[in-house]
C-alpha cells in the first residue's frame, strides 16, 4: 500500500524521502533517485510532511515513539504534519495526536507553531492505491484536513472529514465492521440457496435487483464462477487478506468492549475471521468463508 502511494505522490511531482524495514523497497526507490534515510528520525529530519502506512498499532507507536522514532527529535520538531495511514485503534491515534501536538515546530511555518497529526487510513486496497482512487477517512483538525486535502487527493479520489484526532480510525474499523458483516451474510445466504437446489448465479441475479444488493452480491462476489475480476475467481487470490480483516475485527471488539457497545455479530465475525486464519486461510482474500467456512461450491462459467 504505502509504496503505491509513494508511487503517486511522485507522479504527482513531490519531492520524497523514504524509510522501510525492506531493504529492497529502499534499493527500488534509491535507484529511481529518490531520498532514502536509515531510520524514521532521519526522515522527520528531512521533511515538512510525514506519512506513515504500517500494519499495526504496535508499528505505528514504534515508528513514532520507539528508538530513532519520528518524534525522537525532543520538543522540537521539523515536520509540521505527521499523516498516519495505518488501520489502528482510535485510542493509539488520539494518544499520538496529543503526544505530536505537545512538541514544538523548529521553525514557525506560515501560521504553525506546534506540529499536528491527521489519522487518515484509507479503503480501495492495493489497486486503488495503484490507480490512484483511495477513499481518505480523516480525523483531526478541520483547518489542517483542509489545509491537507490536495496532498490526500494526489493519492486518491476522495478525501472524507470524520471528526477529531481518532475519528478517521473509528470510520475505518467501523467500514470494515460492516463489510465483514455483510461478506459473512451474503455467503450465507448463497450457500444456503445451494444446499436448497438454487444455484449461486442465480441467487446472485435475485439479490442483485432486490432488497438483498449490497456491494459484497454485486462487486465483490464470493461464489468462484460467478464474477469476473474479483478473488473469487483467481482462487481467492490477491484482494483483502482475511488476516487483515481479524485483525481489524479485534480492533472493533476491543473498541466496543472499551465503551461497553452490544455488538454480537462483531464478535461472531471475529471469531469466524479468526478460525478461518487458524485453519491455514491467512492470507487468502477475506470472500473465502464462502467456501472454507460455509462450504459452498463454484460454478462452472
Amino acid at each position: 500500500m504505502g509504496s503505491r502511494m509513494a508511487n503517486n505522490l511522485l507522479k504527482a511531482g513531490y519531492k520524497m524521502t523514504v524509510h522501510d524495514v525492506n531493504c529492497n523497497v529502499m534499493k527500488k526507490y534509491s535507484d529511481m533517485g529518490v531520498s532514502t534515510k536509515q531510520t524514521p528520525s532521519e526522515v522527520a529530519e528531512a521533511s515538512d510532511v510525514v506519512i506513515t502506512m504500517l500494519p499495526s498499532s504496535s508499528h505505528v507507536l514504534n515508528v513514532y515513539n520507539g528508538p530513532d522514532g519520528l518524534l525522537q527529535g525532543g520538543d522540537l520538531l521539523t515536520p509540521q504534519l505527521f499523516i498516519d495511514s495505518s488501520t489502528i485503534d482510535p485510542q493509539t491515534s488520539r494518544k499520538l495526536a496529543v503526544s505530536v501536538s505537545n512538541c514544538i515546530l523548529k521553525e514557525k511555518k506560515e501560521n504553525w507553531e506546534n506540529p499536528v497529526m491527521l489519522d487518515a487510513p484509507v479503503s480501495g486496497g492495493v489497486v486503488a492505491a495503484e490507480a490512484g482512487s483511495l477513499t481518505f477517512m480523516v480525523g483531526g483538525s478541520e483547518d489542517v484536513y483542509l489545509a491537507a486535502k490536495s496532498l490526500l487527493l494526489s493519492m486518491g479520489k476522495n478525501a472524507i472529514f470524520c471528526g477529531g484526532p481518532g475519528n478517521g480510525s473509528v470510520a475505518k474499523i467501523c467500514n470494515n465492521l460492516a463489510m465483514a458483516i455483510s461478506m459473512l451474510g451474503l455467503s450465507e445466504a448463497l450457500a444456503l440457496g445451494q444446499s436448497l437446489g438454487i444455484t449461486a448465479s442465480t441467487l446472485t441475479k435475485i439479490f442483485n435487483s432486490s432488497s438483498a444488493r449490497c456491494w459484497s452480491s454485486d462487486s465483490y462476489n464470493p461464489v468462484p464462477g460467478v464474477m469476473q475480476g474479483v478473488p473469487s475467481s483467481r482462487n481467492y487470490s490477491g484482494g483483502f487478506a482475511s488476516k487483515l480483516m481479524a485483525k481489524d475485527l479485534n480492533l472493533a471488539a476491543a473498541s466496543a468492549e472499551e465503551v461497553g457497545q452490544r455488538c454480537p455479530l462483531t464478535f461472531l465475525a471475529q471469531n469466524i475471521y479468526t478460525e478461518i486464519c487458524n485453519d491455514g486461510h491467512e492470507t487468502e482474500d477475506f470472500s473465502c468463508v464462502f467456501q472454507h467456512y460455509y462450504s459452498g461450491k463454484g460454478e462452472r462459467n
